[in-house]
């Protein structure tokens, strides 16, 4: 068709860079860290997913599931010019479980030539082989991955990995224990959030019965990310009910999928040895008949298969390019910091001892900027988080603190006496009660004082009585603060060494030297509660005789207004009362009973003496025990001076490395280097795509600007001298007003008896009514037709750009594609930025087609 022409000089450059840099990742082997965006072809045995291969490649795949099905197989196809020479390459990618010799041994099979008649059969044998499956005692399935790389002129841009057929029965070939490792190898690469899920599901067979339909719809429950794919429907009896419901299936009317459905038609026995050519008019010739002629032509056919496949696979990529970068990031830095915690390698005693030294320095300041309220450190995280809270010392022992004062106010008294005689609490008495009970003591510790008055050590049992909830109190926050400080102590190890040596230090030196601050602890409160508890009340704080005065005062006038209120005086209700009958008023409510009176009085000096001693024991325990003998001395657990003073014994046992560590040294020091290899590739393809953008924008300036200026006779992008157009790369495509008449003239007549081109560059046409689309061939003065030369449509997004999508920088916001453009890299670069010629007509090579 003329509108489908300039498509693959307009994409297939970008479109190869892409996927080459997304397979150069997967063939280091960086998805064993990152999950890469990936079409995944799953199936029943027997489904036919060979053939679709076959299809889609035109190799010639052996259809027996006991060979291509025993292992993955990653097919690599590579677009090429006219020109170019087909080119072959196939090798096995060894799997995580093989040991250093088997890789080795698996790596060495490499193939380079184009199989006789494009049978790849006898390769994969090979293979099969290689890799000992199928064999006496062999296992019959595998986790290695066999990379067959094809390039040529009737290739599309397109990587797919063809799993193992799913079956549930075991015979002589294959045991029920290999279904199951099959399914966990097919769920594996199903599970990928990042995979296009291809479900292949054949015609021959019950539709609810095939295993694949069931695993989709449970791993990628909304459907968003799996394509259907309905082999063998020449199986189906025609006008039959089956035939319908398949076709129902393939219009996306039954289970339905955010990308549909496609049908293919599978060579059957009796065409197994036709060419490829023979099989695709064969295909055709089926689909233009019968029920199968209403589908429209994108969902059927192997020829629209690749293109499909190739244009999902590019906006799966493209799509996910920022969060795999974010991810990688991720990964780069966590490693980063597990090494800083390894440290460098530790062998002789001189390193290790200057490890230690290293590593205690680093806990003694982290410890202090906890103790002192300093979190500059990243150790300290996010405040907003339960984690990076706890770790930050000061502020879990301040308001741990505050919370000891109001709990130390509020319940730490044994009974809480109250004038009046509504009780709404067990821990509350009325004073008329309490003061019968203080009676009744009295009597029972007379010694020779006169009546009416006390024994004074009356005050000092009150008070013990009273005082008794605060060493349940002091130690239960004493014992938060100190689990407060001990996980502060294992998250600052933590963030420093690795847990080898951290089970080592604690061992060691940690455990004990925090065992002797808690008993300091201990010891300290119980220094601090002793005078109460044990010894008589003595204070020379001036603010006890004024509480006493002050409760005596607040008692008088009470009973003075009492009084006054009786007699009427109060509100002028009694003139005539004379001052002696306001005294005897007032005198009614004082108290008579001398021993009445003498309780009141001790209860008075109980009440006051409390009120002194809760606010020095509140001050004394988070002073002298906490602060003193706790917190201050944190920084001092483990410091150089410790470590100087070690036996080198002790150095030893704490630092000397483990194989453990070295081999997890190593392992850090690969990923670093597979990961930073990967994100130098991924930042070096997204800032393409923004050169590209760039172009794109300035260009979209231009033609509004040439729109808009109307009678000014600004030049339209027709009337642009070439010296002053910007070409984006080196092998453009035609003009965007030619393509513009092109598409005006509308589509190529074609019959449908014809079988379907092989080029996998078609797009489906843009909705003219869209909105976006209007807005577009306005600004680009461009006639109404079905393309779309910035933005794209995904299915139940906003309109976006592809290529602004890929351009989002790692942090995931959006980056707007109308920014100022950006310098050109380096030539050296293997993706070089947009260049001028002035000898070509205007171009719109960031063009994107609309879905």
């Amino acid at each position: 068709m003329a509108a489908q022409a300039p498509a693959v000089s307009l994409q297939s450059k970008d479109h190869k860079t892409l996927m080459d840099i997304i397979d150069k990742l997967r063939s280091k082997g960086i998805n064993r860290y990152v999950n890469l965006p990936q079409i995944v072809v799953c199936g029943d045995q027997s489904s036919g997913k060979s053939s679709v291969l076959q299809a889609i490649s035109g190799l010639s795949f052996p259809t027996k599931d006991s060979l291509c099905t025993r292992f993955a197989t990653e097919l690599i196809l590579r677009h090429t010019d006219e020109h170019a020479e087909e080119k072959c390459r196939v090798s096995i990618a060894p799997g995580p479980e093989r040991s250093a010799a088997e890789k080795k041994r698996l790596e060495e099979f490499q193939y380079s030539e184009i199989p006789d008649r494009h049978n790849i059969g006898v390769l994969i044998e090979k293979a099969a082989d290689v890799m000992g499956l199928g064999t006496d005692g062999g296992k019959a399935f595998g986790q290695d991955i066999l990379r067959i790389e094809l390039s040529g002129p009737a290739q599309p841009h397109l990587t797919i990995v063809d799993l193992p057929g799913l079956f549930r029965a075991g015979n002589k070939e294959q045991s029920a224990e290999d279904a199951a490792t099959v399914q966990k190898l097919v769920r594996s690469y199903m599970k990928n959030p990042r995979s296009i899920i291809l479900a292949v599901v054949s015609a021959q067979s019950n539709f609810a019965l095939q295993e694949v339909t069931q695993l989709a719809r449970e791993i990628d429950v909304r459907g968003v990310r799996t394509l259907g794919l309905i082999t063998k429907p020449d199986t189906l009896d025609v006008g039959s009910a089956s035939e319908r419901d398949y076709f129902n299936l393939a219009q996306n009317r039954d289970v339905k999928f955010r990308l549909g459905w496609h049908v293919v038609r599978n060579r059957d026995f009796k065409t197994r040895n036709a060419t490829n050519d023979e099989r695709d008019q064969a295909e055709a010739e089926f689909f233009n008949q019968g029920v199968w002629a209403g589908l429209s032509r994108p969902q059927k056919g192997a020829a629209s298969l690749c293109t499909r496949l190739s244009e999902v696979l590019k906006n799966q990529i493209l799509d996910q390019l920022p969060d795999v970068l974010d991810e990688i990031q991720r990964g780069l830095e966590d490693c980063t910091s597990r090494l800083e915690k390894l440290g460098v390698a530790r062998s002789t005693p001189t390193e290790q001892r200057k490890y230690l030294l290293n590593t205690s320095h680093q806990f003694s300041n982290l410890i202090t900027e906890a103790k002192d309220g300093l979190y500059k450190d990243k150790f300290f995280g996010d405040a907003r988080q339960e984690e990076g809270y706890q770790k930050r010392l000061r502020a879990v022992v301040q308001n741990t603190l505050t919370e000891f004062s109001h709990e130390m106010r509020t319940n730490g008294q044994s009974k809480k006496i109250i004038d009046k005689p509504m009780i709404v609490s067990a821990s509350q008495i009325s004073r008329s009660v309490y003061l019968d009970e203080v009676k009744d003591l009295m009597k029972r510790t007379r010694g020779c004082e006169l009546p009416g008055t006390y024994n004074p050590l009356v005050i000092g049992e009150l008070f013990r009585e009273q005082c008794m909830p605060w060493r349940e109190l002091l130690e239960d926050y004493s014992d938060r603060i100190f689990e407060a400080v001990d996980f502060t102590v294992n998250a600052a190890l933590t963030h420093i060494v690795d847990d080898d040596t951290k089970a080592k230090l604690w061992s060691e030196l940690i455990n004990d030297a925090l065992g002797e601050l808690r008993h300091e602890l201990r010891e300290k409160l119980n220094e601090i509660l002793r005078p109460y508890e044990e010894g008589h009340p003595i204070t020379y704080n001036h603010s006890l005789t004024d509480t006493v005065q002050k409760i005596r005062v607040n008692r008088m006038r009470e009973n003075i207004m009492r009084g006054l209120k009786e007699s009427g005086v109060e509100g002028n209700q009694n003139p005539s009362m004379t001052i002696d009958q306001c005294l005897d008023a007032i005198m009614k409510y004082a108290e008579a009973d001398m021993e009445t009176v003498a309780s009141s009085d001790a209860v008075d000096w109980v009440e006051a003496y409390y009120e002194v001693a809760l606010q020095q024991v509140v001050d004394d325990f988070s002073t002298l025990a906490i602060e003193a003998s706790l917190v201050s001395k944190l920084p001092r657990l483990f410091t150089p001076e410790i470590v100087f003073d070690l036996d080198q014994d002790v150095v030893s046992r704490i630092a000397a490395e483990s194989w453990q560590t070295a081999d997890e040294r190593k392992f850090l020091t690969d990923k670093i280097e597979i990961l930073g290899s990967g994100m130098n590739d991924l930042q070096r393809l997204r800032n393409h795509h923004r050169q590209v953008i760039n172009v794109a924008d300035d260009r979209e300036t231009r033609t509004s600007d040439a729109s808009s200026a109307g009678s000014r006779n600004i030049p339209t992008p027709e009337e642009t001298r070439p010296e002053e157009v910007v070409e984006s790369v080196k092998e453009g495509g035609p003009s965007l007003s030619s393509h513009a008449a092109d598409r005006a003239k509308g589509p190529t007549p074609s019959t449908d008896s014809a079988p379907q081109a092989r080029s996998p560059f078609k797009f489906p046409p843009v909705d003219p009514n869209d909105q976006n689309t209007a807005k577009e061939r306005k600004q680009f003065n461009v006639p109404s037709f079905n393309f779309n030369p910035i933005r794209t449509h995904n299915s139940g997004s906003e309109p976006r750009s592809v290529l602004e999508t890929a351009a989002r920088p790692v942090s995931g916001k959006p980056t707007s594609i109308f920014a100022a453009p950006t310098t050109a890299p380096p030539t050296t670069s293997p993706l070089s930025a947009p260049t001028v010629d002035a000898s070509r007509p205007f171009q719109a090579r960031a063009f994107v087609f609309s879905k």
